[in-house]
């Protein structure tokens, strides 16, 4: 008899929302927070009702907030990063080596990345956020990942309540 577990896919499918280059920056990105003793979540819903491209935590309980961009188009269309801040200790936009540096906020911190690895061109800025907003965030965090993690499991009998 077949075991169905050996059907489930380890990695879920793209949501389509994100470009071919938006994927592989994120790809390379989160191997380099990993590198650095991070976790990534990806596409997670923030408190604002805004979602973070990727989030990532360590085990002193940093957040970290990476904001994707394919392109200048994509940056001048976002009008939305400014409020990722409130809810992170650093703001990073993660970029490919085609696109110039100068064309970021200075108070932000800089990435470059493809879909194999990534170097930090520019270190952000720290702010610190609250105790509050750090407990929420983490909470967010721990859920969307078992949430991922049962959907892996059991992708039949897991409802989409929480994202």
């Amino acid at each position: 008899m077949e075991n169905p577990a050996r059907n489930i896919a380890f990695v879920p499918p793209p949501d389509r929302r994100q470009s071919e280059t938006a994927l592989a920056i994120a790809r390379g990105t989160a191997r380099l927070l990993r590198s650095l003793g991070f976790t990534c979540i990806s596409e997670l819903p923030l408190p604002s009702g805004r979602r973070a491209d990727l989030v990532a935590l360590n085990e002193r309980g940093e957040i970290w907030i990476v904001e994707i961009k394919s392109s200048v188009e994509d940056l001048r269309a976002d009008q939305k990063w400014h409020e990722y801040r409130a809810h992170c200790d650093r703001l990073f936009f993660a970029f490919t080596q085609d696109l110039p540096c100068e064309i970021f906020p200075q108070d932000t911190g800089l990435i470059i990345a493809d879909a194999y690895g990534a170097h930090m061109q520019c270190e952000a800025p720290e702010h610190k956020i609250a105790a509050t907003t750090r407990k929420q965030m983490t909470v967010r965090f721990g859920m969307a990942a078992a949430l991922r993690i049962n959907r892996l499991v059991d992708p039949q009998g897991h409802a989409d309540f929480w994202e």
